[in-house]
């Protein structure tokens, strides 16, 4: 069901109205149950395409059963293996070939983030944090809630529960104007931002393949402009479906976690990823992260060490993320390649504060040009990185490493560092300098102006969709 498509608003307007026409708590868990099936049914072309679906909810609540009626480590530890192996057979990851597939087509879209979802009951079951037992339908509305079954944002149950229905929704003319302004805005970046960055990158990318060679300086200005676009595709097509699903779960009474915090602001590698896909990034380090890092710590006490140990479990964490995000070798470089950059940040850390003193690295942080040079350094890693989502086959990524060469490598990230910290720093003293009359509060207080507003934004959503002729996909749900 595209997010653009009349079918969808058609949904959207269907599951709201229904949902206000009662206040009874197990009329509204019965309308999202409904749509959560509805929206899912939307992918299927055929019954057969949703069993495997089914069949790997119900091991989830089997497992998450057995960890309500035993609280130990070893059921936790085979409930865990049970349910990977199973994600990683359906998902029909490239490095498991020789476990073979199952002989029809299936529904993978949502897996991902429903594993995440079976893997954070399971654990808090086993540490107590879920006292309560789940019931069956309670799972399945928060496993598969279509607002967050396609890419999140990654809510923790107890959230979840604490809204399921129950929250008491008043729409007034401000709730209702806020919530259309953030699915308007959402749709201004899919549409609009993503849209034409995607447009411009499916033009230019295919000169990086080609058998022909570009002249060396033309090459990196290339590989440097086709990397940023799919860094701003990215970002604006995913953070502006974060908008959305943010906006429409306020017509919900579901208040969804934030997912982006700016993250093009972020001074390093480790602030990018508390400010980038952060209910990912926090579902890693919570779950992942600390429990690996204290048993390091652990096994090896000392003091000497934590830095290095940390180091490691870096590496580990996103090599198991980068896996996550794809089923290829290539994905397995994406994961090394954030591990070495968060790593490489941490250890930097660690240099300068042993070297200059927490005093003076601080004042050196608070520099200028320091800022904004480690600005243009943490994005211009990243962008590269990211080649790795869109060069997914091995023969394809090498072929493009062999044209550029480490030469080629160094060239593009030295442009594309310099060109964002100069743009970086051009914009914020245009904002530092420029004041605008009209405030957004201004627009806010006043009907009329605020209507308009909101009317030219979704004029202009029209406007390039049509001109594009392409309704925009939602890039993550091919991760």
């Amino acid at each position: 069901m595209s997010l653009t498509s009349p079918l969808f608003f058609t949904f959207l307007a269907a599951v709201v109205v229904a949902f206000h026409m009662s206040e009874s708590v197990a009329y509204r868990r019965f309308v999202l149950g409904a749509a959560n099936a509805v929206f899912i049914a939307s992918y299927l072309t055929d019954a057969t395409q949703v069993l495997p679906l089914i069949a790997f909810l119900a091991l989830g609540y089997f497992c998450v059963s057995a960890l309500y009626l035993r609280q130990s480590s070893l059921v936790l530890a085979l409930g865990i293996v049970a349910i990977l192996c199973c994600y990683v057979f359906l998902k029909r990851f490239s490095f498991f070939e020789a476990l073979g597939q199952l002989p029809f087509p299936y529904l993978t879209i949502g897996l991902s983030y429903i594993l995440f979802r079976i893997l954070h009951i399971m654990i808090d079951v086993r540490s107590g944090d879920l006292a309560e037992r789940i019931r069956p339908l309670a799972f399945f509305r928060f496993t598969c809630n279509f607002l967050c079954f396609v890419s999140g944002p990654i809510q923790r149950y107890q959230d979840f529960n604490a809204m399921d229905g129950k929250a008491a929704v008043q729409l007034d003319s401000s709730v209702v104007y806020a919530a259309f302004s953030r699915i308007a805005t959402g749709y201004v970046k899919f549409v609009i931002v993503a849209a034409t960055a995607d447009y411009a990158f499916t033009f230019l990318s295919p000169h990086l393949l080609q058998p022909a060679g570009l002249p060396f300086l033309k090459l990196c200005a290339v590989y440097a402009a086709v990397a940023s676009l799919y860094t701003i595709y990215l970002y604006f097509n995913f953070s502006g479906y974060m908008d959305i699903v943010i906006g429409i779960g306020t017509l919900l009474g579901q208040t969804l976690p934030e997912n982006f915090d700016k993250p093009f602001s972020a001074r390093s590698f480790l602030e990018f990823w508390q400010r980038w896909h952060m209910t990912l990034s926090q579902w890693f380090k919570f779950y992942l992260f600390n429990p690996l890092l204290m048993f390091l710590m652990t096994w090896l006490p000392s003091p000497a060490l934590t830095s290095y140990l940390g180091v490691l479990a870096f590496f580990i964490t996103f090599g198991v993320m980068g896996v996550w995000h794809g089923t290829t070798a290539v994905f397995v470089i994406y994961g090394l390649l954030m591990g070495a950059g968060a790593s490489i940040n941490k250890l930097w850390q660690v240099a300068c504060t042993e070297r200059l003193g927490k005093k003076r690295y601080r004042a050196l942080a608070e520099s200028t040009a320091y800022i904004y040079s480690a600005r243009g350094l943490t994005v211009g890693y990243f962008v590269l990185a990211l080649t790795c989502l869109w060069v997914p086959e091995l023969h394809q990524f090498t072929h493009l490493l062999a044209r550029l060469g480490v030469a080629g490598v160094l060239c593009t990230f030295i442009m594309v560092v310099v060109a964002f910290a100069i743009a970086a720093l051009s914009l914020d003293f245009i904002q530092a300098q420029v004041r605008i009359p009209i405030t957004l509060p201004a627009i806010r207080g006043s009907e009329i102006p605020r209507n308009l507003h909101l009317a030219g934004r979704m004029m202009a959503i029209v406007a390039v969709a049509t001109l594009l002729h392409k309704a925009p996909d939602f890039v993550y749900k091919a991760f």
